[in-house]
């Protein structure tokens, strides 16, 4: 496979996985004290999602994360091999 191919591929994931975890972490619940209540947070927090939903929530935040650290960090990878290999 072509280093430019999968640095697009890469490139392309970073993006969406950046995206979706912009909005993952927009539907967390807010904890109380900080923009959350500005906006209104905390008159609904009564009305928030039920445990088991805030953990599953938090299991797939922590995926996104991972998937898009892994994909950063492959860019640089590759970054510096092309770098290195002119």
């Amino acid at each position: 496979m072509d280093l430019s191919l999968v640095k697009t591929i890469l490139q392309v994931l970073l993006a969406v996985t950046g995206l979706l975890l912009v909005l993952l972490v927009l539907l967390h619940r807010g904890r109380g004290g900080g923009l959350s209540d500005m906006f209104g947070g905390g008159i609904s927090a009564g009305a928030g999602s039920s445990g088991v939903a805030e953990r599953n929530l938090n299991r797939l935040t922590v995926g996104v994360a991972i998937i898009w650290a892994l994909c950063a960090i492959g860019l640089g990878i590759i970054a510096r091999i092309i770098a290195v290999t002119g």
